[in-house]
């Protein structure tokens, strides 16, 4: 019985394997069309005189309260000027993220026949790093100067936890977060196992739309810190389990284990050793155990509720 268990697990496997792999084909296949507008390079090669023209191409970019005066002293002023020649040192080669970026449009298509590309934008924002990407119906805003690297010396003021994923690799991964948001319907973030759950379908939906990228980059560990998730996943999970934390309202727990943090907040010892955001990771796991154990497309399953999820998802962390 035991070995007929274990050839059934290998062959359910290798059936999912290649079905993915059929999938992947397919998408693979997806006309994609769009061009990335460098907006940066060429506000970065623009004179006053080329204002107006700017003006014309990227009309959502200029604000009708914002007198032409300013744009034209920004295009003279020595600190953006060498923010701009930084985006287009690192930035000068963009194909690597352009291939990334008709990957995550042909999943969104592939999975959502209304999906129609963006215009995509790069610019400089100033190095706000709270808005990584900006994404509408129509376009996408990509501001290059949140990617220049964790070591960047303009980033020398802003807490290590956030510049380490100020890189270019999570470009993509943070597009993706966006156009999830857009997905997710739950009704209620009270509890903290709404907030768990909510991120778990974020984490989810980039394992549908970017499953070129890396778990590490999906959910924006480094190895050290996803191994720590994983060595300690029935740890957290009893924690919580013990502490009565699922559904508790306690409005600190979402900021001891759902926002970005340096690390988590259980208040024991290990906490200095722990990734912040281990309550996503978690919601992670829940939902892949739900998708896992129930008849349901993705895209249905965005629209579940946290608790319908929890209680149909039959997670158990490994031991």
């Amino acid at each position: 019985m035991k070995n007929f268990s274990c050839i059934l697990f290998l062959f359910l496997a290798f059936y999912s394997c290649k079905n993915e792999n059929q999938i992947e084909e397919e998408i693979s296949k997806i006309d994609i069309d769009f061009i990335v507008e460098r907006f940066d390079r060429a506000f970065y090669e623009a004179t006053p005189k080329d204002l107006g023209q700017l003006k014309k191409t990227f009309p959502f970019l200029f604000s009708k309260q914002v007198p032409d005066s300013i744009f034209t002293a920004r295009m003279n002023d020595s600190l953006q000027r060498e923010l701009l020649q930084e985006v287009h040192k690192k930035f000068d080669d963009f194909s690597t993220i352009d291939n990334e970026l008709t990957k995550l449009f042909q999943h969104l298509k592939y999975y959502d026949i209304t999906f129609s590309e963006p215009r995509v934008v790069t610019l400089t924002n100033d190095v706000k790093y709270r808005d990584k990407v900006i994404v509408t119906d129509t376009i996408v805003l990509i501001p290059l100067d949140n990617y220049l690297g964790h070591e960047h010396p303009f980033y020398a003021n802003i807490p290590r936890y956030i510049t380490q994923n100020m890189k270019a690799s999570q470009i993509v991964p943070n597009l993706a977060s966006e156009y999830a948001t857009r997905y997710i319907y739950q009704t209620q973030k009270k509890t903290l196992l709404d907030d768990m759950i909510y991120f778990g379908k974020q984490l989810y939906f980039k394992d549908k739309m970017i499953p070129f990228k890396t778990d590490e980059e999906k959910i924006g560990y480094s190895a050290k810190q996803l191994e720590f998730a994983k060595n300690n996943e029935g740890q957290i999970w009893t924690n919580f389990i013990e502490n009565e934390y699922l559904f508790s309202t306690d409005t600190s727990l979402p900021g001891r284990f759902i926002a970005d943090a340096p690390f988590s907040k259980f208040y024991l010892q290990l906490d200095r050793e722990s990734p912040g955001r281990l309550g996503q990771y978690i919601g992670w796991q829940i939902v892949k155990a739900y998708m896992n154990n129930n008849e349901v497309s993705f895209l249905d399953m965005m629209k579940k509720d946290a608790v319908e999820i929890f209680n149909n998802s039959n997670y158990k962390p490994p031991k």
